[in-house]
């Protein structure tokens, strides 16, 4: 199975409910997927993410109820493939990706990773490792807030796989 996550926008209008449709959309080579997470049109997260969600399990200081936090990596409404062995798509509507690039762009990482980091730093070589291990997931955090801000502003939804 793989190690890597893909989140990639797609304009509403052409979002399908097709798990057909939706494999075909992750089925590109990498020197295309490339091209699209250097437009900031695709981003792609590495065997951490489920690691890098840990960020944004706490509350939001504002408790706005919608919880756009947890819509950040795995978050989405699920679209099951008929192969009970592979992961569901997951689909977060324009609204939805508005409202978790809206979270991103005014969290402080600071914050998010004071909430982690315990949870985090035994994982990534504890105390002593903390500089580096701060560094990649604030990386990705910046990664993943400009991959939703460009969403947004384009009016796009997300879709989410983790290919097998």
């Amino acid at each position: 199975m793989s190690t890597y996550f893909h989140l990639r926008a797609v304009p509403p209008a052409a979002l399908r409910n097709s798990v057909t449709w939706l494999e075909r959309l992750f089925g590109d080579d990498w020197d295309i997927v490339r091209r699209r997470v250097d437009r900031r049109r695709e981003e792609v997260l590495d065997k951490r993410y489920l690691d890098q969600e840990l960020l944004y399990a706490a509350d939001t200081p504002q408790g706005t109820g919608d919880r756009p936090q947890a819509q950040v990596v795995l978050g989405g409404r699920p679209v099951f493939h008929p192969d009970p062995c592979k992961p569901p798509f997951l689909m977060l509507t324009a609204g939805r990706a508005r409202g978790v690039a809206r979270f991103l762009t005014t969290s402080d990482f600071d914050a998010l990773w004071g909430f982690a980091r315990d949870d985090l730093l035994p994982r990534y070589g504890g105390v002593t490792a903390e500089p580096d291990t701060r560094d990649r997931f604030a990386a990705a955090h910046r990664d993943l807030t400009e991959f939703y801000a460009r969403t947004a502003e384009c009016g796009d939804a997300v879709v989410k796989w983790l290919p097998a």
